[in-house]
């Protein structure tokens, strides 16, 4: 396949031609929830497919990017699509390609519609896979509902160089007279995208303005919905964060027109979604093997600064035991940022690079960043090495977290046998 010369490339055009000579099947697809957002998408959508289930819906799913094996990011009525099966979808691409460049997520997102349309199902939870509005997903003309989840700097040299140039590239899924469900939000990015709301006419619902977290507690969480206010468990997904992006997918639930999804369904949903490497704590394996009992291993696929922010939160509430930090990262990330709130709260880190990855930072550029950010810091020349120096740095329980990067986070459960 003559794949596009640039891995990214945001333009539609090759999308179009290409869905055009298939018989454009991006028309054909189930009601299609779309989601956007640097941070969160992926939770509101493992919470919303789970609860989905729960209430008894066939329910397809896109997301991005894969972390062990190609074909994760596909979800027919419930189950991953076999690799036979996309590997045919594929195929039948690259015929109709004709030979014209094409991006790798492009042709990707082309079978994919391929095989949504094809299967019927109640809705497709569709997730972007860069930005919004030149992204490959955002061919779908009527969306059932857009969300836009907490937006943040990251990928800067595609969408724009401040909060408010990104929030703009992610609000062009907001569709006319579409509803839209806005996510916790930073001023700048909430300015943009209610305003983008306004002019398309979507009917807007906003966390702060419409619904909002409440009291939080062991037992879970006071979702405050206009004048409505539920009792929802504790998300099963991990982390201080994890109520407001379940907040968001129950609003949003809600608010799905044609559908009934109860509140048991939606608590159901936030306790049985799931969503490997967004602070997961990983129990079995061959990497968990290594530390043993008295180590808690834990994996974050986060990568940017405001993923930094919440793996420290998380910390600060670890302080019972010593926190070892093993990290990978790709340079075409900000790793000064990621780190620097992490680290008044780091013991000892490892740095390692990111197998596979022509683009990963190298263990020793990693390491110097770790140490001008005042970490106790060494290198390391593979996972396995570096899981092994951590586990001997303290001689007795702590913590490690494994963090930096979704393709790390995808190299380490390969390594461990999950997924």
């Amino acid at each position: 396949m003559a794949l596009h010369p640039k891995l990214i490339d945001l333009k539609l055009d090759r999308l179009e031609r290409i869905l055009g000579a298939l018989g454009n099947p991006h028309e054909h697809l189930p009601p299609v929830v779309h989601v956007a957002g640097t941070n969160g998408k992926g939770s509101v959508i493992a919470y919303m497919r789970a609860a989905l289930l729960a209430a008894g819906y066939r329910v397809h799913v896109y997301t991005s990017p894969h972390l062990v094996r190609f074909h994760e990011r596909v979800e027919i009525d419930g189950e991953i699509i076999s690799e036979d099966d996309l590997a045919v979808l594929l195929d039948e691409c690259e015929r109709e390609n004709g030979g014209e460049p094409i991006t790798f997520f492009e042709v990707t997102t082309a079978a994919a519609f391929l095989a949504f349309s094809r299967t019927p199902a109640d809705v497709l939870l569709l997730e972007t896979g860069l930005g919004g509005r030149l992204d490959a997903t955002n061919v779908v003309a009527e969306p059932l509902i857009t969300i836009v989840t907490p937006v943040s700097l990251d990928h800067q040299q595609f969408l724009g160089q401040t909060i408010a140039e990104i929030a703009g590239e992610k609000a062009g899924i907001i569709k006319q007279y579409r509803p839209f469900i806005m996510g916790p939000q930073q001023t700048e990015a909430a300015a943009v995208l209610k305003d983008k709301a306004r002019v398309m006419e979507a009917p807007a619902t906003c966390f702060g303005d419409d619904f909002r977290v409440g009291a939080v507690d062991s037992d879970g969480f006071e979702l405050v919905d206009g004048d409505d206010t539920l009792m929802l468990p504790t998300p099963i997904l991990a982390g201080p964060h994890q109520p407001m992006n379940a907040a968001t997918a129950a609003v949003a639930l809600r608010r799905l027109e044609g559908f009934e999804v109860s509140t048991d369904a939606i608590a159901r949903g936030l306790q049985t979604a799931r969503w490997p490497a967004r602070l997961q704590k990983i129990e079995a394996g061959a990497l968990k093997q290594r530390v043993g009992d008295d180590i808690e291993l834990w994996l974050d696929g986060g990568h940017n600064p405001a993923a930094g922010e919440i793996l420290a939160e998380m910390a600060r509430s670890w302080s019972d035991r010593p926190l070892g930090l093993l990290v990978g990262m790709m340079n075409t990330k900000d790793p000064a940022g990621f780190i620097a709130p992490l680290a008044p709260m780091v013991d000892h880190a490892v740095a390692v690079g990111i197998p596979g990855e022509k683009n990963t930072l190298a263990a020793e550029e990693t390491f110097v960043i770790l140490q001008d950010a005042g970490v106790n810091a060494s290198s390391a020349e593979s996972l396995h090495e570096a899981i092994d120096r951590l586990a001997e740095c303290h001689g007795g329980p702590s913590r490690i977290l494994v963090c930096g990067s979704l393709y790390l986070a995808g190299r380490f459960l390969a390594a461990n046998d999950e997924g």
